[in-house]
């Protein structure tokens, strides 16, 4: 499936297979499963509609992608969509406050947008002007909104009914909205952007074990409790490996 950006650092390793039925429900006691996934039901369906979508359409044309896109290139697009996405953490760090933060990421933003060539190189990290992951979503934790049930969307993967309104109240905060651009410009940015942010997932595919969804679930929710503590709970697989995950 091609799931967003933001989806998962985290993941329960599954046991032997003969005590899956056992394993099942001691995540169900440990997560609080009844609690945030009331509408399973419903979340597997669609689950299942995103994992055909991605497994006949967008994961080849992502392996596609991958295989003739250079490196840097590669890279460098992902750079540029990052660029956007630290104005919408800009705004969302003055809404929670953090006052250093947002002057922080402005200097990075301006860094990179101007000697990384409009973001295509990220030359702010190398100065320790470091990369903050920051969402409405995050900004409504911070004001004290519960998460409400766990969701599965169409197309995006996995959210919550808290992290779906912030979706909604970042695309207003994302600059590329108040662009003046045709409509079939606007599209092709979105593709291009969807397609190689599906290619950075493909090399953490081999991470999800035992039942995916229940994978997927459990770490969506652990990681969102990762990002919006600033990190302060216990995070074992924070490495860069992870970060793609972080930027749908």
């Amino acid at each position: 499936m091609a799931m967003p950006k933001r989806l998962t650092r985290h993941f329960l390793v599954c046991l032997l297979c003969s005590l899956a039925s056992i394993t099942s429900a001691k995540e169900s006691a440990e997560y609080g499963q009844e609690e945030i996934d009331p509408w399973e039901g419903y979340n597997r369906a669609v689950f299942s509609f995103n994992e055909t979508l991605d497994q006949y359409m967008f994961r080849p044309v992502a392996v596609g992608y991958k295989a003739i896109m250079p490196s840097i290139i590669d890279k460098g697009i992902t750079n540029f969509f990052g660029n956007i996405a630290d104005v919408v953490s800009i705004s969302n760090s003055l809404f929670q406050a953090k006052g250093g933060q947002a002057i922080e990421l402005t200097t990075r933003v301006m860094f990179n947008t101007t000697f990384g060539i409009g973001g295509f190189f990220d030359v702010s990290t190398s100065f320790g002007l470091e990369k903050k992951k920051e969402d409405f979503g995050q900004t409504l934790a911070v004001w004290g909104v519960g998460s409400g049930p766990y969701v599965v969307l169409p197309f995006l993967g996995p959210s919550t009914i808290r992290d779906t309104s912030g979706i909604v109240v970042d695309i207003f905060l994302d600059p590329q909205f108040y662009r003046s651009e045709s409509l079939g410009v606007f599209v092709a940015k979105k593709t291009i952007w969807f397609i190689d942010l599906r290619a950075d997932l493909l090399a953490s595919e081999n991470l999800i074990m035992g039942d995916k969804y229940t994978f997927i679930r459990n770490a969506y929710v652990q990681h969102r409790d990762f990002l919006i503590n600033d990190g302060v709970v216990d995070d074992p697989f924070a490495d860069d490996s992870f970060e793609d995950f972080d930027d749908f």
